[in-house]
């Protein structure tokens, strides 16, 4: 049944209620649409939909916030992009390297090249850590050093991994869970990477008789002309297009309470004005702490949720005087004398993200907490660490800075420590047994470090639950066994898993079988928990 949004009495009416314009609520909001479901959407931010996913423009210049490759596995996701933003992808390559002791380091690996980088005795090192490890490898792995360290050896972990991760999430290594390095760099095999860059280097990666290359990491990606941020714009001008959906911008939740008959009823407020949505589902993307200090009545999982913790993040823009300054869409900073993580070339992402072909624009990327000494920092103070640590790593100099522009990003990444998963797992199984209609998505939403894919494949699985009327599928199973994210073929996997009438998976791939459990394990999650 078609349905539009109704309002009475200054109640909107609606049969989906979504928190958060992002890339998952965004997603749900179209296919839902599509559907003839009538939607509401409410956005904190009173500018840009897109969350973390968004453009920023300052003066003509468009920053990417965080980088945001689009390349998925699955075809669904990539026909979703293509169906929403079908005539702005351009195919711009790949390319990213690590700064470490003032040399840098092609990713992928190039094995001559990071030889003669790191020198005849540390590369012997680093392979005889690796076989050491791998022989004897640490049995009780607990932290992202441990699996680090069994994966790639204590000299490679040191070198590559110790000093970029700490900078990032702001904790030592061995306080951070082991699940963010496997879900992040799962199937990442040094062997591989090894052999891989070998073969690069002596140009014999070709397939027989063409000539081609054998895409084994990823090489190039597609990207829209004017930013991610071109894709989410799209897809909220197609849901109020629809006249089945509306996104009330500058709107935080309040309040989400059941109305004691399966529904919700949603509080917003901003300066925009208040605003109360009732709808028969509710969605949301927005933090998994946040919403639980929000709901009405209050589940018994708050206290648990209150623990969960995000790491907030800050990219300085600065606009230089240069035609270009490096060919990277980023480079990784493993360097302890500067505070910068990464940096970002906006024109190797697309050139028109700059608008003076005599100008260079570079995004320096801040990792910290909000209302720590960064993230408070005046805005002229940024721009001028930034120059400074830009001479310092010698990639500009700083009197070719001609002005900068500073974006903060609160609750950019959910922490991986060693209570996370119990917190989330408590507040997950409690709102699946007693509010079957609440469907949470999406990066902060699931506290799970997500792509942009994975949130909108999230939502797209929610969608199919929603005109189901039951959890056909289980979301929180998607990238939970997925390969290395950069590893493969774009649109790999071509269909949606689906559950067959005996609870047994039917027409997936392989990697989606193992990958994608049934829901029907649930009651007995929640029996074993109570």
């Amino acid at each position: 049944m078609n349905t539009n949004v109704t309002e009475q009495n200054g109640v909107f009416d609606v049969d989906v209620v979504i928190v958060g314009a992002g890339p998952a609520g965004l997603t749900a909001g179209y296919l839902l649409t599509k559907q003839g479901k009538s939607v509401a959407i409410i956005e904190k931010d009173e500018t840009y939909v897109g969350g973390i996913s968004r453009t920023v423009e300052h003066n003509g210049y468009r920053f990417d916030i965080g980088g945001h490759r689009f390349f998925s596995k699955s075809q669904q996701v990539v026909d979703l992009w293509n169906e929403i933003l079908p005539d702005d992808f351009i195919q711009r390559p790949r390319m990213s390297r690590i700064y470490y002791e003032g040399k840098f380091y092609s990713y992928p690996l190039r094995a001559f090249e990071a030889l003669g980088n790191l020198g005849i005795l540390r590369s012997t090192a680093c392979m005889l850590s690796y076989l050491r490890y791998k022989l004897f490898p640490i049995k009780d792995v607990k932290s992202f050093e441990d699996w680090t360290t069994n994966q790639f050896g204590k000299k490679l972990y040191s070198i590559f991994f110790k000093t970029y991760t700490e900078k990032v999430w702001g904790m030592p290594c061995d306080e951070m869970s082991a699940d963010w390095a496997a879900q992040r760099i799962k199937g990442l095999s040094l062997w591989n990477a090894v052999t891989d860059g070998l073969k690069r280097s002596l140009g014999l990666n070709k397939k027989p008789n063409d000539g081609q290359e054998v895409k084994t990491l990823l090489e190039t990606f597609r990207y829209p002309r004017l930013g991610p941020g071109m894709m989410w714009d799209a897809a909220r001008d197609k849901i109020l297009a629809s006249g089945k959906g509306q996104v009330f911008m500058g709107r935080e939740l309040s309040q989400l309470a059941s109305d004691g008959n399966g529904g919700w009823i949603l509080s917003a407020q901003g300066k925009g004005g208040d605003v109360q949505i009732r709808a028969k589902h509710a969605i949301s993307s927005a933090p998994m702490r946040e919403l639980a200090k929000r709901l009405h009545p209050l589940p018994q999982s708050t206290l648990q949720a209150s623990n969960l913790k995000y790491r907030d993040f800050l990219t300085v823009a600065l606009m230089v005087k240069s035609e270009d300054l490096f060919p990277d869409n980023w480079i990784y900073i493993h360097d302890d004398r500067v505070q910068v993580g990464r940096v970002q070339n906006f024109r190797s992402w697309s050139p028109e993200m700059v608008p003076d072909e005599d100008m260079a624009c570079v995004g320096l990327e801040y990792f910290c907490f909000e209302g720590d000494g960064l993230w408070s920092s005046d805005d002229d103070d940024l721009v001028a660490r930034a120059a400074k640590e830009m001479e310092i790593l010698g990639l500009c100099d700083p009197k070719q800075v001609v002005s900068g522009a500073v974006v903060r990003q609160e609750k950019a990444y959910p922490v991986y420590d060693d209570e996370y998963e119990t917190n989330v797992e408590a507040m997950r199984l409690e709102l699946e047994e007693k509010f079957p209609s609440l469907h949470l998505v999406g990066r902060n939403g699931m506290h799970r470090y997500n792509n942009q894919d994975h949130a909108m494949m999230t939502a797209m699985l929610t969608v199919e639950n929603i005109i189901a009327g039951e959890r056909v599928y289980d979301t929180w199973c998607v990238n939970e066994d997925a390969e290395y994210h950069e590893a493969g073929d774009e649109g790999d996997a071509k269909v949606l898993p689906a559950l067959a009438g005996d609870g047994s998976t039917a027409t997936v791939t392989e990697d989606q079988a193992a990958a994608l459990k049934s829901v029907r394990d649930v009651p007995e999650r929640i029996k074993k928990s109570a």
